[in-house]
C-alpha cells in the first residue's frame, strides 16, 4: 500500500505532462520588429509544407490565428496588438500545415511564458442575416482547375494605411478597402462575416445559412468609410493620433447595415455568448532562440 500512493503521483504527473505536451516547431526563430512606419503596417503569414514564417505580426494577431478566434474575443494588455515581431519556424517531418494554430500556442506558451485562460460571456455582437426580400449576392465564378488545394499551404500578405487596406488571403480570396468600398472576393458568408468584424467595434456572427462562395462590393458613404478605416487600424493595434480617436468616438458606430442592406442582407446589433480568450500573463520580449 505504501508504494500505490508515489505510482499513483508518479502516474498523475506524468498525466499532467503529457497534456501539457503539445505540438511544437523544430526550430523557430522570433525578431521583434524594431523600425516601424507609424503610417502604415505591412504583414505576411506564409506556412507550407516545411516552414511558417511570420512578418511584422502582433501577438494578438498571433492569438487571432492560434485560437481562431476574432480580434474582440482576446482580452490581454494593449501592448499585444501593437509591439510586432518577425517569426521563422520549422515544421516537423509529415506534420500537417493544420497543426500550425497548436504549434504557435506552444511556441508563444514557451517563448513568451504566455499564460492564457478561456472563459465565456455574454457580449455586444452584430448578427449578419437575410432580409425577408432574399439575399442579391454574386456567385464567385468556379476555381481554376490548377488553384491550390485548400489546407495545402496558407499565404496571407495584407497591408493598411491611410490609403487603405488590402489582404491577400491566397486562393482568389481577397479583401480590401479603398475609395469608399469595401470590395471582397471569394467570400464565404462565414468568411463575410469574420471580414466585417475586422471594421466594425464588436464580432460579427454568421447567421444568414447561405451555402455559396460570393463577390461583393459594399459602398459606403465618405463618413463611413473613414469611420470603417479608422476602426480598421484600432482593431489591428495601431496607435493613431487623438483627433482620429475623437472621431471614432462621435461618428455613428452604424456603418454596415446600409451597404449589406442593399444586398439583401441584414445587421443586428444583438447580444450573444462567445468565448474569450484572455491573457493571464505574457512577456514582452521572448526568451532567446
Amino acid at each position: 500500500m505504501r508504494t500505490a500512493l508515489p505510482i499513483a503521483a508518479c502516474l498523475l504527473v506524468a498525466a499532467a505532462a503529457a497534456a501539457q505536451t503539445g505540438p511544437r516547431f523544430e526550430v523557430a526563430s522570433i525578431r521583434p520588429v524594431t523600425e516601424q512606419d507609424a503610417a502604415s503596417v505591412k504583414l505576411r503569414f506564409q506556412a507550407t509544407g516545411s516552414q511558417v514564417r511570420i512578418n511584422a505580426m502582433s501577438i494578438k494577431e498571433c492569438l487571432v490565428t492560434a485560437y481562431g478566434v476574432r480580434p474582440q474575443q482576446i482580452e490581454g494588455p494593449d501592448w499585444i496588438g501593437q509591439l510586432r515581431f518577425d517569426v521563422v519556424a520549422t515544421i516537423p517531418e509529415g506534420v500537417p500545415v493544420s497543426e500550425v494554430p497548436k504549434m504557435l500556442q506552444t511556441l508563444l506558451a514557451e517563448r513568451f511564458a504566455m499564460k492564457v485562460h478561456r472563459e465565456t460571456k455574454e457580449l455586444p455582437v452584430y448578427v449578419l442575416g437575410v432580409s425577408k426580400t432574399g439575399a442579391k449576392l454574386t456567385e464567385s465564378p468556379p476555381e481554376s482547375k490548377d488553384a491550390p488545394q485548400t489546407g495545402a499551404a496558407v499565404n496571407v500578405n495584407a497591408g493598411g494605411s491611410a490609403a487603405g487596406v488590402s489582404v491577400d488571403i491566397g486562393g482568389g480570396r481577397s479583401f480590401s478597402l479603398a475609395n469608399n468600398q469595401l470590395v471582397l472576393k471569394r467570400m464565404t458568408a462565414t468568411a463575410l462575416a469574420d471580414v466585417l468584424t475586422r471594421f466594425v467595434d464588436r464580432p460579427v456572427v454568421n447567421q444568414t445559412q447561405l451555402p455559396g462562395t460570393y463577390d461583393l462590393t459594399l459602398d459606403l458613404a465618405p463618413e463611413d468609410y473613414n469611420l470603417v478605416l479608422i476602426r480598421s487600424a484600432v482593431n489591428a493595434g495601431v496607435v493613431l493620433p487623438p483627433q482620429a480617436m475623437r472621431l471614432l468616438e462621435t461618428g455613428s458606430p452604424d456603418t454596415m447595415s446600409g451597404p449589406l442592406q442593399r444586398l439583401g442582407l441584414t445587421f443586428e446589433a444583438k447580444k450573444a455568448p462567445l468565448e474569450l480568450v484572455v491573457v493571464d500573463s505574457l512577456l514582452k520580449t521572448p526568451t532567446e532562440n
